[in-house]
């Protein structure tokens, strides 16, 4: 029978999808780095504000600190900063298949080093909504489709580089912070910890003078609007739902659960560009559909 954690790591893969969409034209405006330290400015803000608003973060061990501030560098820091540079070279479409990747990365893990295990009918699931995602995305664009947001800008296995990179972060940040979870942290405090840190790196980045964290262009109100409504749905809330997932449910479930944003993503570029996914996206749909369905009611 499905369980509430399991809708809530559907519910993250929804606001990862809208994220997505809505990074698009800040990230190219700002730059990859530039784009993530404002979202990852905005969105601390925001949890912060929400934590002390309904009562503060509670007790927090060192352990609990260190956990999560570890996390957030490598899953935020790293994982974002590689993800939104793959969908600069890549699109949206493309980087979101390699990203759905984290799911075999983090189920791996848990059964390698937490002893997760998942019964036939789950791991069937799992593998039809794998399946199908990857098919949605790498069957899912036309070939007369020639669209700015789609074309690649840089040597292709750059943006591949990255978008395993981006994959392999995510699963490792999910997976350290399990057992911090497990152990009852509230998910906005844990996400707040992660988005500060990640947040703090980057401004040690620019303070250091790496060039590439630079603005690309100036940060106009509109873009910051732009970016902060991004780390609004696509951190605030995608990733609060993921880490308020993982408090209950194992990690490679949530994981699979969680990667289908690539097919989410679909018909939001349907609505956005105005063409109709291409018959292979459908297929691949359908089959994330019945995965998903045979993992909801295990």
């Amino acid at each position: 029978m499905p369980v509430p954690h399991d809708f809530l790591a559907l519910a993250a893969a929804t606001c990862w999808a809208v994220g997505a969409i809505l990074s698009v034209t800040p990230a190219r405006h700002l730059g990859t780095f530039a784009f993530n330290r404002w979202r990852m400015f905005s969105v601390a803000l925001m949890l912060w504000t929400v934590t002390f608003v309904s009562g503060g973060p509670g007790s927090l061990s060192p352990w609990m600190l260190t956990t999560m501030a570890i996390s957030g560098l490598v899953g935020i820091f790293v994982g974002d900063s590689a993800l939104f540079a793959a969908m600069n070279r890549l699109g949206p479409r493309r980087a979101g298949v390699l990203f759905a990747l984290h799911a075999v990365f983090s189920a791996a893990l848990g059964f390698v080093f937490l002893g997760e295990r998942m019964g036939l009918q789950a791991a069937l699931g799992a593998a039809l909504t794998l399946s199908g995602v990857m098919t949605a995305v790498l069957l899912g664009r036309r070939r007369e489709e020639d669209h700015a947001w789609e074309s690649d800008r840089g040597p292709l296995v750059v943006g591949v580089a990255l978008g395993l990179l981006s994959a392999l972060c995510q699963a490792v940040g999910t997976f350290i912070a399990k057992p911090v979870m497990a152990a009852g942290m509230d998910p906005f405090v844990a996400s707040a910890i992660r988005t500060t840190v990640s947040c703090a790196a980057h401004f040690v980045l620019l303070w250091a003078g790496f060039a590439g964290a630079r603005a690309h262009q100036p940060l106009t109100p509109r873009m910051l609007g732009q970016t902060a409504l991004n780390g609004f749905i696509g951190m605030g809330l995608g990733m609060s739902c993921l880490l308020w997932a993982l408090r209950y449910g194992d990690v490679g479930t949530v994981a699979i659960l969680s990667s289908v944003s690539p097919v989410v993503v679909l018909p939001l570029l349907w609505w956005r560009l105005g063409r109709a996914p291409a018959p292979g996206a459908w297929v691949g749909a359908g089959l994330t559909v019945l995965g998903t369905a045979l993992i909801l009611s295990r």
